[in-house]
């Protein structure tokens, strides 16, 4: 709540008004913090590693305490951050002084630094709750939520259509980005909770939806969206045409060579990056069409970066119009020129035809990537229509029944991870009997109160590469490396810790009525209490904190 004090001493006692403009210590919401999807407290696991020291850490007690932070909201710590486009380093005030601070890359060395020390995940509560949970899906969302109420002591089982766990982020997500053995110890590490997993189990088909609700008192629906949306055009139906995720999860299984071949991607996220990509490490000549311009494709703008470097090829405002067979062989794709039209619902230009404007583009393979929907067969009406627009916020459809992930609608693995929690933190207290979790209060910090000028320049550590020119010789080893315990400690320093003290210790040198004082016991936010009765109201500390903790107040 803050401690205020006045920032104008009254003449004398009678002189004082009931209220004036006030000082005050108030925390709040940083940028980074705003923009992550999974809602992290990114300022505070940060601040545990710059601040270790002035709270008697040794670097190592603070790496491991950093990873908790983090995983206690997503279980997935080192896979997540291995595929995650950041947007929390987007409105980093950094970014305008020397570069955001390196968040993925600190959290990439986090998720690693706690396999290689064979850290447990953090639990709640040891105690063991009656109430049986099932999972539908081992994806993100699904293995989020399991995670959530196992640590909070109820016994859970999660139901997987495939072999093996992880949806998407095994099936679709390439080596290259995500590698197997990454994504096997973090589930490994899930499952030890107590985690009852059960493999290759179809439900909607084989088993019942309704049975798995009659074994246990609440259910969690996390499927994805692994079935592909169509074109709708003449020929999509024919034989060399797949889906991005048909494709990705089929080179998973069983990789074919497709040396020489001519594969034309349609789509423009990150699926159909994925999948271009990793049809050039198969062996074949790459282009992407998109209906939209360069500047709207959705896909993670790195990711493209790195498949114009590998060599795949982009036209953009181009449309399939007919996908070509002859003899039954597909021969080519007639593409549409497209124009940039009045902005649709979602604010984005609409892709308008050119009318005469069209070409042959010759392929030997079609890999249409557009969007994905969940495949909702066999499964009940309570879920098929609508589920998207008619969950709550925290998951729920009906009483014992929650959803979340891609099943809501498509978005990034830490957005599903991000749902996956707040259904369990909703679920818990329905259970339990709690109020439900409140939603964030503190207001965020203004960036004009942030002195960028304050703070040493220093260039931020991006992630160590393999060189570019190895990515299709050793086409599966992962091409992002993990920076080091220093260069992770340097990084964490570059924190401006917006909205919360840090410790840089000018108010307490300089109020001149001592109206600071530093506490006895500090942790990384808390290291002064401000008094009131020894405030002169000169106003100064506001002047000089550079990180915007300290404010005025009328």
């Amino acid at each position: 709540e803050g401690i205020m004090c006045s920032t104008k001493a009254p003449e004398t006692v009678a002189d004082a008004p009931t209220f004036r403009t006030e000082a005050q210590q108030l925390e709040k919401q940083p940028p980074c913090q705003a923009n992550c999807p999974n809602t992290g407290d990114v300022r505070g696991w940060i601040g545990i590693i710059a601040q270790h020291e002035k709270n008697g850490l040794t670097i190592e007690q603070a790496y491991d305490r950093a990873w908790e932070t983090i995983a206690a909201r997503n279980p997935l710590v080192a896979s997540i951050a291995r595929i995650c486009p950041h947007p929390c380093e987007d409105n980093c005030i950094r970014a305008g002084k020397d570069g955001a601070v390196s968040i993925n890359a600190l959290e990439r060395f986090l998720g690693d630094w706690a396999i290689s020390r064979s850290l447990e995940l953090p639990r709640e509560s040891r105690k063991h709750q009656e109430e049986s949970i099932g999972v539908v899906g081992s994806g993100p969302a699904g293995l989020s939520f399991a995670y959530q109420m196992a640590r909070r002591g109820y016994p859970v089982t999660v139901y997987e259509q495939r072999d093996q766990p992880g949806g998407m982020l095994r099936h679709a997500i390439p080596s290259y980005r995500l590698p197997n053995e990454v994504l096997d110890v973090e589930i490994e590490r899930l499952l030890e909770l107590g985690v009852t997993l059960n493999t290759e189990v179809d439900v909607g088909n084989i088993v019942a939806l309704d049975e798995l609700r009659g074994r246990h008192d609440l259910l969690f629906i996390g499927i994805g969206a692994q079935a592909a949306r169509h074109l709708h055009v003449p020929g999509e139906n024919g034989p060399g045409v797949v889906s991005g995720i048909e494709y990705l999860q089929r080179r998973y299984e069983a990789p074919e060579s497709l040396r020489g071949k001519r594969v034309l991607g349609v789509g423009g996220g990150n699926t159909a990056i994925d999948a271009a990509r990793s049809a050039r490490r198969d062996g074949a000549s790459v282009a992407v069409v998109y209906r939209r311009s360069e500047h709207e494709m959705p896909a993670a703008r790195e990711e493209v970066e790195d498949a114009l470097a590998e060599g795949v090829e982009f036209h953009y405002l181009l449309a399939p119009q007919e996908i070509v067979h002859e003899d039954g062989e597909l021969r080519h794709v007639v593409v549409q020129a497209m124009k940039l039209g009045a902005p649709d619902e979602q604010g984005r230009r609409r892709p308008v035809p050119q009318e005469g404007c069209v070409e042959k583009l010759l392929a030997d393979l079609v890999i249409v990537a557009v969007a994905q929907v969940p495949d909702w067969f066999g499964m009940p009406e309570v879920l098929a229509r609508d589920a998207d627009r008619r969950v709550r916020e925290d998951g729920k459809l009906e009483d014992g029944l929650w959803a979340g992930g891609d099943d809501r609608g498509p978005s990034i693995a830490g957005a599903a991870i991000a749902q996956g929690r707040l259904a369990a933190e909703a679920a818990h207290a329905e259970l339990r009997d709690l109020p439900p979790p409140a939603p964030e209060a503190r207001s965020p910090v203004a960036k004009q109160v942030v002195k960028t000028h304050w703070y040493k320049g220093e260039a931020r550590g991006d992630l160590p590469r393999r060189p570019v020119e190895d990515w299709l010789v050793d086409t599966e080893a992962e091409i992002n490396q993990t920076i080091d315990g220093q260069r992770a400690l340097e990084d964490a320093a570059r924190c401006m810790s917006c909205g919360l003290c840090f410790d840089c210790g000018q108010c307490y040198m300089y109020c001149n009525g001592g109206g600071f004082a530093r506490l006895e016991t500090t942790s990384p936010g808390k290291y002064f209490v401000l008094a009131l009765e020894a405030c002169e109201g000169c106003g100064k500390c506001i002047e000089i904190c550079p990180c915007g903790y300290l404010e005025a107040r009328d």
